[in-house]
């Protein structure tokens, strides 16, 4: 959990500002349809106002500009008076405010919208904006989430009051491909655009930070009935692009439509080839989803990680042996894919928090030493942590079991499953894996295949820093090939693994497991190579 007062203000304002190249690329795709009238929802110092400017449009166009922060709308209003801008005015104050009065006459008004929304976490905002966000959602019949962040609720407000046929040219987070919190707002762009193209570049635009962005250019439908061309996403590297048009950028962007524009977008970055193969695989009656053939739980909250999870020196001190079990929750407690009594034993010796407290008797049963060490959590005010509070006694952590199989919620280049030998508990930095249908061994070694990496990038969602993140709804949507009776070198996987070799296992076990089902290996190759592109793009190589 991070906490608002831990953030910059920066970050609290969401204060990101369009380099003033990328703007004007932007502007210009959105002028070239001669437009009257613009909004800019949130225009800070006004970089899109010189943008407009920079574009050489009709002096006689409206901008419709709005900033909360008075500075910086004093900035771009100035920027307008200097630009000879006759018709912008400049609103400070807070947009979505309002836009939910425009959106309750259910009038679209604006001929293009520009523009680079804050970047705030639900969290984060204050409550009367927290408010106006939701409004938004309700206004426009979509289901909201407080996982959202302030840059949605200002596109669907923005994208609403659109005319038909308009055009909206925004700098947004990369993330809109894939969180669940946007799953919203790419309904409705893919119901109410004709198409949506996605410039996505390799490397970071924003200074000081690990947010992704990309550059949204969308075009409204003139009609209900129009048919719509999906979702496009263009790779970029370096700002060459920008000496292209944009309109041949757009009108040349193959996009993918159905179910891509209705989910997750990150599928709009294969090509028609590459989808063709992946749903040629998947079609094989041995290649199963992972819901069909294991079960999924939450790995177990404790409300106070730091408290239940200790190492040897502490379970010394305080004589906590009876109560003390092995566990796992972090990719350093378990490098491979095995966890057995000798990776436990390494980790104690690194003194890791290995041991897991699970105090399961009456208060006044326990020793004086287990007593100071519960006092001690009392002292840091643990039980007064909401997991903690709501139970009684509040030491006594529920839902402790575990199962043969782990895995980490969080993973650098691919995930894996982990063969829980000395029956360790996990977590909720983990989750607990039961097989259905298979041994573990060969469910945790059939795990490692280039498609059901793939499905891993297609189905999880990254932020900052690129690290891919997978719920049990999207884990139970992964494709894995799984074949009885076949042998694993399970022991030089693990060590392959430790040693960081996860691309070359993956290659291995893609070619073992697919020649088996009928496959060729240049179908191994080549879904290797679409992993690989993937990742590369969540990771920004």
């Amino acid at each position: 959990m991070k906490f608002k007062a831990d953030q910059t203000s920066q970050k609290l304002r969401g204060g990101y500002y369009t380099p003033q190249n990328l703007a004007d690329y932007v502007s210009k795709w959105v002028l070239s349809k001669n437009p009257k009238t613009i909004l800019e929802p949130s225009c800070g110092d006004g970089v899109f106002i010189q943008a407009v400017a920079n574009n050489d449009c009709d002096a006689s166009i409206k901008l419709s500009c709005f900033e909360l922060f008075d500075k910086e709308a004093s900035k771009a209003l100035e920027r307008c008076k200097l630009n000879n801008l006759d018709n912008a005015t400049v609103t400070e104050g807070d947009f979505l405010v309002w836009s939910n009065e425009q959106l309750k006459k259910q009038q679209a008004i604006f001929d293009g919208v520009l523009g680079n929304p804050p970047f705030i976490r639900y969290q984060f905002l204050e409550k009367n904006f927290q408010e106006q966000a939701q409004l938004v959602f309700e206004q426009l019949d979509l289901k909201f989430t407080k996982h959202t962040n302030a840059w949605v609720p200002f596109l669907l407000s923005s994208l609403a009051l659109l005319k038909k046929g308009g055009r909206m040219g925004m700098v947004i987070p990369s993330e809109i491909s894939h969180v669940m919190h946007a799953q919203s707002l790419r309904s409705y762009l893919g119901h109410t655009c004709s198409k949506i193209v996605i410039i996505d570049p390799k490397e970071i635009w924003f200074e000081d930070t690990l947010q992704g962005a990309v550059i949204i250019l969308a075009e409204k439908k003139k009609d209900s009935d129009e048919p719509s061309q999906g979702v496009g996403i263009v790779s970029v590297s370096g700002f060459e692009f920008l000496q292209d048009d944009p309109d041949v950028l757009f009108d040349n962007t193959v996009g993918i439509n159905g179910e891509t524009v209705e989910g997750k977008w990150t599928k709009a970055t294969l090509d028609i080839d590459e989808l063709k193969l992946i749903k040629k695989i998947i079609s094989h009656t041995d290649v199963r989803k992972f819901k069909d053939i294991a079960k999924v739980d939450v790995g177990i909250v404790t409300g106070a990680n730091k408290y239940f999870l200790v190492d040897n020196e502490t379970v010394t001190t305080y004589e906590l042996d009876k109560f003390s079990h092995p566990m796992f929750g972090r990719s350093q407690h378990c490098p491979g894919i095995i966890y057995d009594e000798q990776q436990h034993i390494e980790n104690q010796n690194q003194g890791l928090p290995t041991n897991f407290l699970y105090i399961d008797e009456e208060y006044e049963d326990l020793s004086v030493r287990v007593k100071s060490y519960i006092e001690l959590g009392e002292v840091e005010e643990y039980h007064k942590r909401y997991k903690c509070r709501i139970r009684k006694p509040w030491f006594k952590v529920p839902s402790v079991y575990s199962t043969e199989i782990g895995m980490l919620k969080r993973c650098h280049d691919a995930p894996r499953l982990i063969h829980n030998k000395v029956g360790a508990y996990t977590t909720d930095t983990a989750y607990r894996i039961t097989s259905t249908v298979t041994t573990p061994e060969n469910l945790v070694c059939s795990f490692l295949n280039p498609l059901t990496a793939i499905t891993a990038e297609l189905e999880g969602r990254f932020y900052g820093g690129g690290v891919l993140e997978l719920v049990p709804s999207e884990i139970e949507k992964l494709y894995i090939p799984v074949v009885e009776g076949l042998e694993h070198n399970v022991d030089e996987l693990n060590q392959l693994i430790k040693e960081g070799q996860i691309e070359k296992v993956i290659r291995q076990q893609g070619s073992l497991i697919l020649d088996k089902l009928g496959f060729t290996q240049e179908d191994n190759e080549k879904l290797v190579d679409i992993w690989k592109k993937l990742r590369d793009r969540r990771l920004r190589k």
